[in-house]
């Protein structure tokens, strides 16, 4: 196991700015509010020595904290309970307050070396009230600003010499990367979180029927029957018109990054709502990104058999052009249909990750152009000569050939559909790319002989002579 490295303090001192220092990531949504870290976000660091340990971002700890606090603080309980080293964090321009002192009296109960880290130093004398940090006896302590990286070089090799000390390292190349990354997509509170803390079996991420408790996207690994997945729990997309506040923007940024960056997109929808409009743009916006996906129909339980025949025909009336995609119906609190879920998301990764030759997919294009021969356009027609694929993210089919131009979308759609139930590729967005070969005469004119040119003239002279 890597150490743990825990970073804790209140709201608004700057741990989440420190986090992304540390990592060298933008992972953690950094804003000038309180309140915006919420569940546990995890990194790993290299040291100069080549080692490596879990860094640890924790929402802020506050005094009689109810609802989201109250979760929240749980979270950074569970933080602080299996950390070897806790980075406790301060705010040299607000100085010592009364909240500071009874944080720390909660971490100390956990018996783990505390270091002091006194952030926002930057344009101020903070060493005039330095007198106060000695106070709370855990040693010097360590001055930064996390946000213009200065002294974080001197506190990163500090954090070095304590995990040497540690022990228990390990290794960049012995960290598996052959999990399944699946980033859960959707609208706010259709159960993403919930579907996350029942897979893993336990209380990871937070998960309220208040919407928008997720910021940050959170990344947690889970093993499944002897395979390893990373699943990335995301903030939740509303309408375009409905996003005012920064954080949320961010959010919306970061939900997209995930769904670039993962294996796969597990996109759920509130059975119990129906299908809306932001559904169906968010299914749009992951076809046209390209992530192979499956939908996942969250909420089935506790609805009679006419309800969900009625929403199965919605579905399938509203997600006709989805229709390669799985489907499975869940119900993340009570844990049905997990199991079928796991074998469409086995299915999809497995089309999405098939290696295709150019041979065969040129035999099928020609095959289905031998059979369903493009339409006439000017009185000719396109000549489709090979294909190959030109890209996995987002799979990209390349078709050569010649006045590939003129055809027609409805063309091109019965071409991907083909290559679709060919190549079983159930579950992943087919771009297709036309290529015209390159014409070696275009813009030459030929130079006519004189022989040429005496015919010309003597066309010439006889067509006026006709027309007399």
């Amino acid at each position: 196991m890597l150490p743990v490295v825990t970073i804790a303090g209140r709201p608004n001192v700057g741990k989440s700015t420190l986090f992304n220092a540390l990592t060298r990531t933008r992972d953690a949504i950094v804003a000038d509010q309180p309140g915006v870290t919420r569940d546990r976000q995890y990194g790993i660091c290299s040291t100069s020595a080549d080692d490596q340990y879990l860094l640890v971002d924790t929402g802020g700890i506050v005094a009689a904290a109810e609802g989201l606090d109250a979760q929240t603080r749980d979270q950074v309980k569970l933080a602080l309970a299996e950390a070897q080293l806790i980075l406790f964090v301060v705010d040299a321009r607000d100085g010592l307050m009364a909240s500071d002192e009874d944080i720390l009296a909660d971490i100390r109960r956990y018996g783990t070396e505390v270091l002091l880290v006194v952030n926002k130093t930057d344009g101020i004398d903070w060493e005039s009230g330095v007198g106060d940090w000695y106070r709370l006896g855990i040693g010097e302590p360590f001055p930064i600003a996390a946000s213009h990286r200065r002294g974080v070089e001197q506190l990163e090799e500090f954090i070095a010499e304590r995990i040497q000390a540690l022990g228990s390292t390990q290794p960049a190349d012995d960290i598996d990367d052959g999990a399944i990354s699946i980033a859960m997509v959707g609208r706010p509170n259709v159960g993403k979180s919930t579907l996350v803390n029942r897979l893993l079996g336990e209380q990871r991420v937070l998960a309220s029927e208040v919407p928008g408790t997720t910021r940050d996207s959170i990344q947690v690994r889970l093993t499944r029957d002897e395979q390893d997945y990373v699943l990335i729990d995301t903030a939740g997309i509303r309408r375009k018109a409905r996003v005012s506040e920064v954080v949320e923007k961010i959010s919306v940024i970061k939900t997209l990054q995930s769904a670039v960056a993962a294996d796969l997109a597990l996109v759920m929808l509130d059975a119990q709502e129906g299908l809306s409009d932001q559904d169906s743009r968010l299914i749009g916006q992951i076809l046209h990104l390209g992530t192979p996906l499956v939908i996942a129909i969250n909420k089935w339980d506790g609805m009679s058999q006419d309800e969900r025949a009625r929403v199965k025909t919605e579905l399938d009336r509203r997600l006709v052009f989805v229709d390669f995609v799985p489907k499975v119906t869940i119900s993340a609190l009570h844990g049905s249909g997990l199991k079928e879920l796991f074998r469409a998301i086995h299915k999809t990764h497995a089309a999405a990750s098939q290696d295709i030759s150019s041979h065969k997919l040129t035999e099928a294009l020609l095959k289905a152009a031998a059979e369903h021969p493009p339409p006439l356009s000017q009185g000719r027609t396109a000549r489709l000569r090979y294909a190959h694929l030109g890209g996995r993210s987002p799979m990209r089919l390349v078709v050569h050939g010649t006045r590939t131009s003129t055809l027609p979308g409805s063309y091109q759609r019965f071409l991907l559909n083909r290559m679709r139930k060919e190549f079983k590729l159930v579950g992943v967005p087919l771009h297709l790319e036309l290529r015209d070969g390159a014409n070696p005469f275009a813009g030459r004119k030929n130079k006519l002989t004189e022989r040429q040119m005496n015919k010309r003239k003597r066309l010439k002279r006889f067509v006026k002579g006709r027309r007399r």
